[in-house]
């Protein structure tokens, strides 16, 4: 393989158990906002799996949990809708 030849990136198969990580401000609602679009995405989504973990002064919290992703298209939408809350800083 020459240099100017990449190897192709891993494919994911879906569907499968996709782990989600949003970071976001340390508000009350925080939480539930980020359920309620999952849950849009994802209706079985259970909120109760969120863990929760703030950060070390309370400013933010990460929320962490797993979705069942079935495609490419359902994370991207999913990612574009989290993104629009005021509160989200980030998802990975």
């Amino acid at each position: 393989m020459t240099n100017d030849q990449a190897p192709d990136a891993p494919k994911i198969e879906f569907p499968l158990d996709y782990p989600i990580k949003v970071i976001g401000n340390n508000d009350d609602d925080f939480a539930e906002l980020v359920g309620a679009i999952i849950k849009d995405y994802d209706p079985k989504f259970d909120a109760a799996t969120i863990v929760k973990v703030p950060s070390s002064k309370g400013t933010f919290v990460s929320l962490r949990f797993s979705i069942w992703a079935t495609g490419e298209d359902q994370l991207g939408k999913m990612h574009q809708a989290l993104i629009k809350l005021n509160c989200v800083k980030m998802v990975l």
